[in-house]
């Protein structure tokens, strides 16, 4: 009988949108969707503060991890209980096609329903990437926000930036992060010269709340951007809402009226 604990929140509502729920036994506290189903799942912690004493104790068969969700010496710490510690690292959209792949490898033998809900999902995003490029977009510059104090944005080579990418927004700074690592989220000191040159400033619901009373402080940032609010969730969660998350941006993107 298979066992799982998902550490990372957009995989917790992955499993349960592949009909796994029925064998999850652990989340983290920041595993919220779905709220009716996740209500029942036992919480260890959060992504970097995981209770492993606690972890332990829920025997799991699989605990699935992330690259940027979760730190390192936990993963490690897994391997020494855990039979099976499945690492993900999507960092494009299209990777969630691979991502589905490796949770069918791993559950659909046990669990025969998730095979179909896979294929289902595979499919709605391909058609969401077919509808963003059969668009010409225009390129804009942007500014995706993710941290206040100091202010924190995201490396080109990262999922929200390549999210972005499919309707022409090229995020700034024009930097690569690398695979791991603070880098992929930089800081920025507010002078940058580039700034000024900014089209779009976009203000992520998360990890920072942004809300309409930072429009005015991030437009001083930026004086001729574009300064709006973003769901971030559906531009940074991958699974289910990857394909809601472009077919949101494809709306955004359309020409000013």
């Amino acid at each position: 009988m298979i066992r799982i604990v998902s550490l990372v929140p957009s995989i917790t509502e992955l499993l349960i949108a592949l009909g796994l729920a029925p064998w999850m036994v652990g989340r983290t506290g920041f595993c919220i969707h779905p709220a009716s189903v996740v209500a029942g799942i036992p919480k260890v912690g959060g992504t970097k503060d995981v209770n492993l004493t606690k972890l332990e104790a829920l025997r799991p068969t699989h605990v699935i991890v992330n690259v940027d969700e979760n730190r390192k010496e936990t993963v490690d710490a897994l391997r020494r209980f855990v039979p099976a510690v499945i690492v993900t690292h999507p960092c494009g959209p299209e990777d969630n096609l691979t991502l589905l792949s490796q949770l069918t490898a791993q559950f659909a033998d046990e669990v025969p329903a998730v095979r179909p809900a896979a294929e289902a999902l595979s499919e709605r995003l391909r058609l969401a990437l077919a509808a963003c490029r059969e668009t010409a977009w225009p390129t804009r510059r942007v500014l995706y926000l993710i941290w206040r104090t100091p202010w924190m944005t995201v490396a080109r080579d990262t999922y929200i930036a390549r999210m972005l990418a499919e309707v022409g927004w090229q995020t700034w700074p024009p930097t690569d992060g690398g695979p791991t690592g603070a880098a992929r989220y930089p800081m920025l000191t507010g002078d940058e010269p580039w700034l000024s040159e900014i089209d779009e400033v976009l203000l992520s619901s998360e990890p920072f709340q942004f809300g309409p009373q930072h429009l005015d402080e991030a437009q001083t940032l930026c004086p001729r951007a574009r300064v709006r609010l973003i769901d971030g969730e559906l531009v940074s969660w991958y699974g289910p809402r990857a394909a809601e998350g472009l077919d949101y941006l494809r709306t955004l993107a359309q020409p000013a009226s």
